[in-house]
């Protein structure tokens, strides 16, 4: 049986800056709505901050594009079994890969431009 073949990253590029904050936080490990929130606001020092709304809109968008999966059992240890779990899929990684490497080539010209510094 064949599987159907997986996207090309490139072609899902440009990320959202709230779907690449999302992709970021599952490569640290499967994570519920509350704590993606919360792991966004802790990792960028308060400067984003996800509202539920835009959260679980991008967390659809991301399921639907094959990036994240829900999964269909908590994990173990789970402290409230209620909640929806998300996990990274092998396409998310590779795309979060293709966008890290996509901004930091922006990065990149910035720095030549000497808007960050010296290059």
């Amino acid at each position: 049986m064949n599987r159907p073949a997986e996207p090309d990253p490139a072609e899902l590029l440009p990320l959202t800056p709230v779907a690449f904050d999302i992709l970021l936080t599952l490569l640290d490990g499967d994570a519920h709505g509350y704590a993606i929130m919360r792991s966004v606001q802790d990792r960028t020092g308060g400067q984003t901050s996800l509202h539920a709304g835009t959260l679980y809109r991008a967390l659809s968008r991301l399921v639907d594009a094959g990036m994240i999966e829900e999964r269909d059992s908590p994990p173990k240890g789970a402290s409230d079994e209620r909640r929806r779990y998300y996990r990274v899929t092998r396409l998310g990684r590779r795309v979060a890969s293709a966008e890290a490497r996509r901004l930091e080539s922006q990065l990149g010209a910035a720095r030549a431009h000497g808007l960050l510094g010296s290059a």
